[in-house]
């Protein structure tokens, strides 16, 4: 099989080129605009693959998504491609309706035309995978309850409005036209290659360096947090063996309040770089507070029960066994960080892949 993965070079989408060039026989196009989030860094273990071609191309851009179909001719699309920095869509909300919403429609026309000349089983076969979020619901009010795969939309920020806007789009695909598209609504994933203005990943590099960890508000949001290749592995799961027309919640079972996830970073940091900058005693002396942010949800919690069911899908790691595999990691990968906090990773982002668009 042949997959058209949209984003690939972000966090999540690269996870998913990796797990499928390392653990399948399937091909990989990745299509990726190559925004301040795209890293190409993060595919080098694979980029060199004959299963692997890179095309650096806006899914705004309807000319050369058409061309790029019609080129590779997918047998399926992962549409990872998204603006996904809530703090950044409060800043500038236009990036977000740009990409979220005009490139979803952009690259599902283009996908319905190009799947509507298939024939065969070529057709019966193709599959259209929307990857959203569990911010298109809300919060949750009580400390029992889940988002489930029914649970009303109630989106708060101008990033989660656009992200529940391009699911809307999806399912209006499917009614209208046919087109066969699967949705999966995640929880807050962590892990390997997270850029850095990411809660995780900011609060380690900030203790390394000796920066405050600000917190917002008091730190009492609480989030369900999924290991990125545990994701991975349900993405692919979904794609070559969901039902078309389904939705399905992924989540890790680990719900955290913000204030313990940096406080446990912290502990970890005192195990695994005990040797602090000048002037820190203990990591957790460089927690700040700060302003919560507008609209900031309270708790979101995922209920994963259908794709276990469905799928017999779970997640691997535990937070505590994620966690600790994230900290070496970012340990044991200070070059990749440093390209990304200095720039470089952008300016060294067309590589000698085929494929690959100036």
């Amino acid at each position: 099989m042949k997959i058209l993965v949209t984003g690939g070079a972000g966090f999540i989408g690269s996870a998913v080129i990796r797990h499928i060039i390392q653990n399948t026989n399937d091909s990989v196009v990745n299509v990726d605009k190559l925004t301040y989030a795209g890293n190409l860094e993060s595919l080098a273990m694979v980029s060199n693959r004959e299963r692997y071609a890179f095309e650096h191309v806006d899914i705004c851009n309807q000319a050369e998504l058409e061309r790029v179909f019609n080129q590779h001719q997918p047998d399926a699309v992962m549409h990872l491609a998204a603006e996904s920095h809530v703090d950044r869509s409060i800043d500038g909300p236009a990036a977000f309706i740009e990409t979220n919403i005009v490139g979803t429609y952009t690259l599902l026309e283009v996908t319905r035309k190009y799947w509507q000349l298939l024939e065969g089983k070529k057709k019966e076969n193709f599959r259209f995978h929307h990857i959203s979020t569990d911010e298109v619901f809300g919060d949750l009010e009580g400390t029992d309850d889940l988002f489930t795969e029914t649970t009303p939309y109630a989106p708060s920020s101008p990033y989660s409005a656009s992200k529940a806007s391009s699911d809307h789009l999806v399912r209006a695909w499917l009614r209208t036209y046919g087109l066969p598209t699967l949705i999966t609504n995640c929880s807050n994933n962590y892990g390997p290659y997270h850029f850095p203005e990411k809660l995780i990943p900011l609060m380690i590099l900030n203790a390394l360096e000796g920066k405050p960890l600000p917190v917002y508000g008091k730190g009492n949001q609480i989030r369900d947090w999924l290991y990125v290749e545990d994701h991975a592995r349900a993405l692919y799961k979904v794609v070559t063996e969901g039902k078309v027309g389904e939705t399905y919640n992924i989540g890790g079972h680990n719900e955290k309040q913000n204030i313990d996830v940096v406080k446990i970073i912290c502990a970890l940091l005192e195990e695994l770089a005990p040797s602090k900058p000048a002037g820190v005693s203990k990591y957790e002396d460089l927690i700040t507070y700060v302003k919560d942010r507008p609209g900031h949800d309270l708790r979101y919690a995922i209920d994963a029960s259908k794709i276990a069911r469905e799928l017999n899908w779970t997640p691997a790691e535990t937070f505590e066994t994620g966690l600790r595999k994230t900290v070496q990691w970012y340990l044991d990968n200070q070059e990749w960080c440093q390209h990304v906090q200095d720039g470089s990773y952008q300016r060294e982002r067309l590589g000698e892949n085929s494929g690959v668009l100036a």
